[in-house]
């Protein structure tokens, strides 16, 4: 059976495509529907209710987070050399993948089954085609709205590169599937497919999709970045790096700039363009006042993941984190007024570090030579905020190569390499910018008002920080501004902000030591890009 909205011959078409990968006997496939008739099957089938606003709510149930102790790469004669192995690109045997993909046909048989096609990159001339298969109605709707949506004469010419197949309602056994848990996102290179099991949260499909550029875009000569992207009034093009939580996509949504994209992008002899079409935003503490773009994009078509909802008004209480603090929203970057479409920019001006810093001792911006911008691609500093990943309650600080190594699959170096050629290229100036705690540490001081960072962000981005004094911060080795945004000075160097100025340097010294320990093992590094780094001795 199929759904009556989507013409007979692409049905025809695409059933005969799920056989040949084995995915048969469906009790019926529903493909590209619009986003009104997926809402409307979501909420027939259970699966959510909508907000006063019009935005369909939905719990993702154990899994409020991506699970990265239970992601694989499928380890082949053709990807082996090329995978950075270890704790994050964990190998999977190929027969063990094939039975994954059994069991996961067999699960979807009898099944309504909600199919995707959609592009990954603005630019046409390296944009993936991709397909989504899944057994939910509004994670069909999650992707029709976070990816790029084809015309219809795209679509009669759309073939997968890569198809992603996700069963949530699937468990699976470790003693008999050989898997760390119940669940799994694994990757195969050689089949050009995705299998995702048994967690709901949608950021698995948009993030496995996101290592699948970060492995395929190298070769064509594409830096592909962990980062958000948007543009200024002069055609300025700025870039904006950082873990999730550390303020790529609200920092990106800026009135005052048109919104390229808030999450994955490339970067190639062209410019940058976005993976994506849409945005997934952090939920948590959301005001209208601090963050009106995404506020208003919350309607009719998002989709708001473990947001707390009044059973009677409607009205989520996005201060409620007993869900999760991971709360999120996906929606088509067009409902981000004057959004750039198609997303693509022009060689960027301006590139922005983002830290999260828990210790509190960073400062909140500093400028970067080139060697102290490798040193702290590679290094890619943050604290993971609780939430954006199971089993994390409170900030962790963390070093995440290339601000982004869960998605890296190559070896940082490959990615850096990318970096300095770009640099070098584009002379583009490079900031850290610290959206962390100040007045001591997390649980002791303040975390940085977004009002102050957005301040910070538009001095840089207008060019007021080229031209100001600079001084030295004899730990972290960074340049830091002697006036910024018509901040106190004493905010400028987070020592200062301290009443216990021993309790400060007993903590810095902790985390420069962590940096320079963390550093050892880009044992390649050349000699002045680990000169950049912090000097704790």
């Amino acid at each position: 059976m199929v759904d009556g909205d989507s013409p007979v011959a692409a049905l025809s078409r695409v059933a005969l495509e799920l056989e040949q990968l084995g995915i048969t006997g469906f009790e019926s496939i529903h493909y590209m529907l619009p986003p009104a008739r997926l809402v409307e099957l979501a909420l027939r089938r259970n699966e959510g209710k909508l907000s006063a606003d019009g935005a369909l709510c939905v719990l993702t149930g154990k899994y409020t987070g991506r699970s990265p102790n239970d992601r694989y790469i499928v380890d082949t004669p053709a990807v082996h050399d090329d995978i950075d192995w270890g704790p994050v690109n964990v190998p999977m045997r190929p027969d063990t993948f094939e039975a994954l993909r059994k069991k996961q046909s067999c699960h979807l048989r009898g099944r309504e089954a909600f199919v995707v096609d959609a592009f990954l990159g603005a630019d046409r001339a390296r944009r993936l085609p991709v397909r989504m298969i899944t057994e939910k109605a509004w994670h069909a709707l999650f992707c029709t709205q976070l990816f790029i949506r084809p015309t219809e004469a795209e679509l009669l010419a759309h073939r997968p590169g890569f198809t992603v197949v996700a069963t949530p309602g699937l468990s699976l056994s470790p003693a008999e599937d050989g898997t760390r848990s119940e669940a799994a996102v694994a990757i195969n290179f050689e089949k050009r497919m995705v299998i995702d099991i048994a967690t709901a949260y949608a950021g698995e499909m948009k993030k496995s999709l996101f290592t699948v550029m970060n492995y395929l875009l190298p070769e064509k000569g594409v830096f592909p970045m962990h980062c958000s992207a948007n543009l200024g009034a002069d055609g300025g093009t700025a870039l904006f790096f950082g873990l999730s939580g550390t303020g790529k996509t609200t920092l990106s949504a800026d009135p005052a700039r048109r919104m390229i994209g808030d999450d994955e992008h490339g970067w190639s002899d062209d410019g940058i363009f976005n993976f994506e079409g849409g945005l997934y935003a952090k939920c948590i503490n959301l005001s209208r006042k601090s963050e009106p773009q995404i506020w208003n994009s919350l309607k009719f078509g998002a989709v708001m993941e473990n947001v707390v909802v009044d059973s009677a008004t409607r009205r989520p209480d996005f201060e409620d984190d007993s869900v999760t603090e991971n709360t999120r929203a996906g929606f088509p970057v067009d409902f981000i007024p004057g959004a750039v479409i198609p997303s693509v920019g022009a060689h960027p001006k301006t590139v922005v570090f983002l830290t999260a810093d828990a210790f509190g001792v960073m400062p909140p911006v500093s400028r970067l030579t080139r060697e102290g911008a490798m040193y702290h691609f590679l290094s890619g500093y943050t604290s993971k905020l609780a939430g954006t990943e199971r089993g994390i309650l409170k900030p962790v600080a963390t070093f995440s190569a290339c601000f982004g190594a869960p998605f890296m699959p190559r070896p940082p170096t490959v990615y850096a390499k990318l970096l300095a050629d770009r640099l070098d290229r584009h002379g583009s100036t490079v900031y850290l910018v610290d959206t962390g705690w100040l007045w001591g540490p997390y649980g002791v001081g303040r975390r940085i008002p977004i009002a102050t960072t957005r301040k910070i962000v538009s001095d840089v981005l207008q060019g007021k920080l080229e031209t100001v004094e600079y001084r030295r911060h004899p730990l972290f080795n960074l340049d830091i501004p002697v006036d910024c945004c018509d901040a106190p000075k004493a905010f400028l160097d987070p020592k200062d902000t301290w009443e216990d100025k021993a309790a400060y340097d007993l903590a810095a010294r902790k985390l420069a030591g962590m940096f320079v320990e963390n550093f050892r093992k880009f044992k390649d590094a050349p000699p002045e890009v680990v000169a950049a780094g912090p000097r704790p001795e």
